[in-house]
């Protein structure tokens, strides 16, 4: 967390920065959103084509992967560094710079690559549609990254419930491993990579990086404290990186076609192009690659058919998955989905799982089952999330039915900061953040909730 931290810091600074003031009003003046099909990596996301090796290789997949292995780590690395891409699992950490961090000299320890295939994130199904219908992506991407690293192997752990997910995974692996693409001497380049498979038993905590490293030991599913960090010691204490299904998936097209390439897309900072998953009240749920920066309500009209009852009847959207602060329409109208825009509006990008919410919904009842939901998934181990989560759980329970004080509107956001950063994980953090956009943006929707309430007490007690 602190490095989510501290790209957080940076971006407030870089924005106040004098020299970049010029850039910012050149990206100004250019639109973005409308990506060209010839520019989508992800081909197959609908399943509509053959997700097995040779429909996979007729759309691109595997090809001069051997010359791309070749290259070495320095190449691959440079050509994600000058990509500007950025981890897709939520943090949003230089990707480049995170895999860079695997190349000291070594100490005799193989090194591993793990791929975080839980997405347990209500709202994010983005992944589960990669190792679905383009798992042969996932796989060269794994061999690309682990050239990268000098990594020996690479561990996706995926989530137990995405069956038919893991068999489609497991089928690519196995075919993968029948034309010599990876295992000894991978696509003929010298290299020794293999890949395996860990289904994980359904907890949502272990999507956190050293949880799931824990848990691909066979040890209990909760966080370790950091440092050391995975990179110096990870899964079985050997230097590992955890990184997510689409950053890894990502990393041959970007080798092929140039880091310049994905990084015309999207503004500064921002670049590449990224999968964005839209749900909730809106008249054509999808998952959709997209550029970055795209104008949130394009996005919603282009992709998912516009909100339900229009535009104007929108109330509120959670654009980052459910861990990220509630917007409301005021804001919906003009932000750009990228990480900055929305640091800028006090929420996040996350996963980029945007959950729409129009003027039907009940937001305080939303909010209230997410913190249902985080109260259920913590592991127990940092009071402040254990003890914490509970009582919020409480009070939201109370703020649903209006059964509650006013002053318990201020106690509740006190008790989400009291929450955020002082866990282990960012479980606490992401469960304080929803509270806090609902308070931020709905404070008078939870004052009328107390004051209906009230009000139909004192009529019971009237007719009594």
């Amino acid at each position: 967390m602190a490095l989510v931290r501290s790209i957080v810091r940076h971006s407030c600074r870089f924005r106040a920065f004098p020299r970049f003031l010029s850039t910012e009003t050149a990206e100004s003046k250019r639109s973005y959103g409308s990506l060209k099909d010839d520019d989508r990596i992800f081909t197959n996301l609908y399943g509509r084509h053959d997700w097995k090796l040779k429909g996979a290789m007729q759309r691109g997949d595997w090809y001069k992967t051997k010359e791309i292995v070749e290259k070495g780590a320095d190449w691959i690395l440079g050509e994600i560094k000058k990509s500007g891409l950025r981890g897709r699992g939520g943090a949003g950490f230089p990707s480049g710079l995170k895999w860079s961090f695997m190349n000291k000299p070594s100490d005799g320890r193989p090194k591993y690559l793990v791929v975080n295939a839980d997405e347990g994130e209500p709202g994010t199904c983005k992944d589960r549609e990669i190792m679905r219908h383009d798992p042969h992506k996932l796989v060269e991407g794994c061999l690309v990254a682990g050239a990268a690293m000098g990594a020996r192997a690479a561990y996706i752990y995926i989530r137990g419930e995405f069956y038919n997910e893991a068999s489609n995974m497991q089928v690519a692996i196995h075919e993968a491993y029948a034309k010599g693409l990876i295992g000894r001497n991978a696509c003929g380049s010298g290299y020794d990579f293999d890949v395996f498979m860990h289904r994980g038993a359904g907890a949502y905590i272990c999507g956190e990086e050293t949880a799931l490293i824990e848990s691909l030991e066979g040890k209990q599913g909760k966080p370790r404290l950091k440092p050391p960090f995975p990179a110096d010691v990870g899964v079985f204490g050997c230097p590992t990186t955890v990184a997510n299904v689409e950053t890894v998936a990502v990393a041959p097209a970007i080798c092929r076609r140039g880091g310049d390439w994905f990084a015309s897309f999207g503004r500064k900072r921002n670049e590449g192009t990224k999968l964005f998953c839209i749900s909730g009240h809106v008249n054509a749920p999808c998952t959709v690659e997209e550029e970055m920066s795209i104008p949130l309500r394009e996005l919603i009209e282009r992709h998912a058919g516009g909100v339900i009852g229009g535009w104007d009847n929108l109330k509120a959207v959670i654009p980052g998955g459910s861990s990220t602060p509630m917007i409301p329409k005021s804001v919906c109208d003009d932000v750009a989905m990228d990480f900055d825009a929305l640091v800028s509006v006090k929420s996040g990008l996350g996963t980029a799982a945007v959950i729409v919410m129009n003027k039907q919904a009940d937001v305080i009842r939303c909010i209230s089952r997410l913190i249902e939901f985080y109260k259920h998934e913590s592991c127990g181990q940092c009071t402040p999330c254990r003890e914490g989560m509970g009582w919020m759980n409480k009070i939201m329970k109370r703020f649903v039915e209006g059964n509650a004080m006013p002053d318990e509107i201020d106690m509740i956001e006190e008790l989400s900061y009291q929450i955020e950063g002082h866990t282990i994980c960012a479980l606490g953090d992401g469960a304080a953040w929803p509270v806090q956009g609902l308070v931020r943006h709905f404070r008078s929707d939870i004052i009328d909730r107390i004051e209906k309430y009230r009000d139909e007490e004192r009529k019971k007690a009237a007719l009594a």
